[in-house]
């Protein structure tokens, strides 16, 4: 479903993917070959929320803001399932683990793993380049050539499988 919250109406571009049961409101943009899936929530109704573009949302997660902080996505970001986002930023090539929460002002850097199910606080700056893990989340090291690699295949694969649903959407 898709609403409309007071003059906020979701901008998502004509070549992103849009599961079933998704629901988007508001102040709301969705860049060129991004994707959302199944019972995903992604709610503009306090802030503007970013997605750029070639982002994958999993199934089951929650985005949304405070007051006078959006949520920012930049380009190639991988979002696992049941992962939720509050007014924070995730820079471009980073990848959120399975059932991670990342709260008001983080910040992930660019091209940053965050462990599947660790908690980034309010405020936190994960590095670029590097892998955190925990709850409290702590950047454990440096990626490997071969984390960058599997990084890079999620993100690939995502658009692929987006591509497939979204032409199997018209028949």
């Amino acid at each position: 479903m898709i609403y409309k919250y007071k003059d906020k109406f979701p901008k998502i571009s004509e070549s992103a993917f849009i599961a079933d049961y998704v629901t988007i409101s508001g102040d709301v943009e969705i860049g060129d070959e991004s994707s959302v899936w199944f019972n995903s929530v992604i709610r503009g109704d306090v802030a503007p929320t970013i997605i750029g573009n070639k982002v994958n949302i999993q199934d089951n997660s929650v985005l949304h803001q405070s007051p006078d902080c959006p949520l920012i996505l930049e380009d190639e970001v991988t979002i696992g399932h049941q992962v939720l986002l509050h007014s924070c930023i995730i820079r471009k090539k980073a990848l959120i683990g399975m059932g991670s929460i990342i709260l008001d002002q983080a910040e992930i850097g660019e091209g940053a793993f965050i462990g599947a199910g660790s908690l980034v606080p309010q405020g936190k700056k994960i590095p670029p380049g590097t892998l955190a893990f925990g709850r409290p989340a702590k950047v454990i090291r440096n990626l490997t050539p071969t984390d960058i690699e599997d990084m890079n295949r999620i993100t690939r694969e995502y658009a692929e499988k987006a591509a497939y649903y979204k032409s199997i959407q018209k028949d």
